[in-house]
């Protein structure tokens, strides 16, 4: 993971797959496969899928083994799919495949909503729990301070429902402040007990 372009590192390519003068570029109409590690990369600044689940294990604790039968997937400059299964082609010409997952060409990356909704349960790190009031300005996309003593940047949310802990989604987590980016059509107004 180490010669990753990781969370700090930009790719400025423009669109995945397409060949240029300087070699394969991306293609914004194509879902192209994550390459397994850096030394299989083609495309510039292209994640890997070692690279992308060493991101989730490191951040969020969870265990690799929850990716298992999963294929990672990029369809334009940095936004990550994950598809459960496999496609035959390293190349696929279609509108979607499978969830969104993470984006991953800016200065940090990005989990998105889906992603933690889906993983979050296994996530050991980086979850923040919320009382039932945090919990009901969250999910509707407002902002508000919170205690929190651990790393800065992206947490997952969760809230405990019938004494289970639940992720309800992505939150930037600055200065005291628990920033929802949930998107807005997936925000709920909650009524609190």
């Amino acid at each position: 993971m180490s010669d990753e372009p990781g969370p700090e590192g930009t790719g400025a390519d423009g669109d995945a797959g397409r060949e240029s003068i300087d070699g394969p570029t991306n293609d914004g109409q194509v879902f192209d496969r994550l390459p397994s590690t850096a030394a299989d990369r083609r495309v510039p600044g292209r994640p890997t899928r070692e690279a992308v689940v060493g991101w989730w294990v490191e951040r969020f604790g969870l265990d690799p083994a929850a990716f298992d039968g999963v294929s990672f997937w990029e369809k334009g400059a940095g936004k990550v799919w994950a598809f459960a299964g496999d496609l035959p082609a390293d190349q696929v010409d279609v509108e979607g495949v499978g969830m969104t997952f993470l984006r991953t060409r800016q200065e940090h990356w990005k989990p998105t909503t889906t992603a933690a909704l889906r993983y979050g349960r296994g996530a050991t790190r980086n979850v923040i729990e919320l009382d039932p009031g945090a919990a009901a300005r969250f999910a509707a996309g407002r902002d508000g301070p919170v205690a929190w003593d651990g790393d800065w940047g992206y947490l997952i949310a969760a809230h405990e429902f019938a004494g289970r802990r639940e992720p309800i989604g992505v939150g930037l987590y600055l200065h005291g402040e628990l920033r929802s980016v949930v998107p807005k059509g997936s925000r709920e107004e909650l009524r609190p007990p």
